[in-house]
């Protein structure tokens, strides 16, 4: 068994970013020229320790169990490996990744995608509910090397014999802890029974519950383990308490907002109705925010995340549950809403800001019914926490706090062979506007997301609609929260 590795702050994501914390470097494994050179152009400086740690044992065939937590680079410890393993020229799925949600689904099928791009032809799969079976299928029948998927669609396509795992060499299980939180643990055993037994399997955890245990001496031979814990700097994410009374919390959230002005700010609420109150109080004030929680559908949940992602709200309001797996560049607050009886999920919420060299706010408000909880987090984290009286919230700046971008859909994705050179093509070189004036672009299946400043939002709708992209009339619209 692996000692537990200690690590300091992992960045949000193991591309460039990573160069700011680079470790060990990728040479020192077995890897081709090709994927060395392919890491070397993607950003990757060097390995973050679950990578310098899992990487040697994963290439050289072990299964494995990883603690590691989102951010901490575990994509490309197992992307890595996965296609290391993989034959291009056997159209068959090798590999599949099972992962709790459709967004951390496309988020590894979009990293995986990157990291094979050294390869010929690698076709990597998506399969999620919330989408129509249809198209799934289609795709199915084209066949495909690795699959990415949530265990109940997986099911679905197992049942029906749409899917083949006979050729199956890697299964990876991503964020295995959520997806027993969400009581997947017999929808994955259905489908880890029709994988081969003589596979490698991979399995990677935030928090090592007792179910973790059960499933790696069910599915995984003598596996190894490594363990990364990660805790904030105090000199990277500013910590401060704020006592309110409970009729006045929510409002309490819009001065903090007026106050420190963050571009980016995630709210944590303990429930899905504070969400929902907390969100119109906010729109009330005038701040575009957006709620986030497992009574939204598939369609509203990718919206929101593109906007929020892309700069184009100023808050994203969420429980814990729905915003597990999001890694969000760049966040710079983040507001614990209600107090969490768990120090844990106090330490996972304030350390979704200040990653790498960035600083972060942290704020939490608590009423006096909380304040054993608050005593509760000092103790498990070892530190004094600083409070700020409410009188000091003043309004600064001028105007009301408003994203800097506003998103565009275009009813056109990769269905369509749309890429995002194509979106960024159109508004720059055909209809004229600066690149700096366009932000992230995020292509789907059946749309394309594209962020815009707000001061040209209007007119490139109004010129998207009239022209043209890839040769094509699209329609397009803008996303208001």
């Amino acid at each position: 068994m692996n000692p537990a590795i200690k690590a300091v702050p992992v960045p949000p994501s193991a591309s460039a970013s990573a160069a700011a914390l680079a470790g060990p470097s990728f040479a020192s494994l077995p890897l081709p020229p090709h994927v060395l050179q392919n890491l070397t152009r993607l950003g990757y400086a060097g390995m973050t320790p679950i990578q310098a740690a899992a990487l040697p044992l994963t290439l050289a065939g072990k299964d494995l169990i990883a603690q590691a937590k989102t951010g901490s680079g575990k994509t490309a410890a197992f992307a890595i490996t996965l296609l290391a393993n993989l034959n291009p020229r056997r159209f068959a799925v090798q590999s599949l990744v099972l992962c709790p949600t459709r967004e951390l689904a496309e988020q590894v099928t979009q990293e995986i995608r990157r990291l094979a791009a050294a390869e010929d032809n690698i076709k990597v799969l998506t399969l999620c509910g919330g989408s129509t079976m249809r198209p799934q299928l289609a795709s199915l029948e084209h066949g495909a090397h690795i699959v990415v998927g949530t265990p109940g669609r997986l099911m679905d396509h197992l049942e029906r014999g749409s899917l083949d795992l006979s050729a199956l060499n890697t299964l990876v299980l991503d964020e295995a802890d959520r997806m027993l939180d969400m009581g997947f643990f017999d929808d994955i055993a259905t489908v880890v029974k029709q994988c081969p037994k003589p596979r490698q399997t991979l399995l990677f955890s935030a928090t090592y519950p007792e179910g973790i245990t059960k499933l790696s001496a069910a599915f995984m031979r003598e596996p190894k383990e490594v363990k990364l814990t990660e805790a904030p700097k105090a000199t990277q994410i500013r910590q401060r308490f704020f006592e309110v009374r409970e009729e006045e919390r929510l409002h309490v959230v819009g001065q903090l907002l007026n106050h420190y002005r963050p571009v980016s700010t995630l709210a944590f609420c303990n429930t899905k109705q504070q969400c929902r109150d907390l969100v119109d109080v906010l729109r009330g004030q005038g701040f575009v925010a957006l709620e986030l929680h497992g009574d939204l559908d598939q369609r509203d949940r990718d919206q929101v995340l593109v906007m929020f992602t892309q700069r184009s709200a100023s808050v994203l309001v969420a429980t814990d549950i729905a915003a597990r797996g999001l890694d969000i560049e760049g966040l710079e607050a983040v507001i614990n809403v209600d107090i969490t009886p768990d120090p844990a999920t106090h330490t996972h919420r304030i350390g979704r800001t200040g990653r790498v060299d960035a600083e972060g706010w942290a704020f939490s408000l608590a009423s006096v019914d909380e304040m054993g909880r608050v005593g509760a987090i000092e103790k498990a984290l070892g530190f004094t926490s600083t409070w700020q009286p409410l009188v000091e919230l003043k309004p600064t700046g001028t105007g009301p706090l408003l994203p800097p971008m506003v998103t565009l859909q275009i009813l056109g994705g990769r269905k369509e062979k749309i890429r995002a050179g194509d979106v960024l093509g159109a508004l720059t070189k055909d209809l004229g506007f600066a690149a700096a004036q366009v932000g992230k672009i995020s292509v789907n299946d059946f749309s394309t997301y594209v962020a815009v400043d707000r001061g040209i939002a209007s007119e490139a709708l109004r010129k998207l609609n009239a022209g043209k992209v890839k040769g094509k009339v699209v329609k397009v619209r803008l996303l208001e929260g």
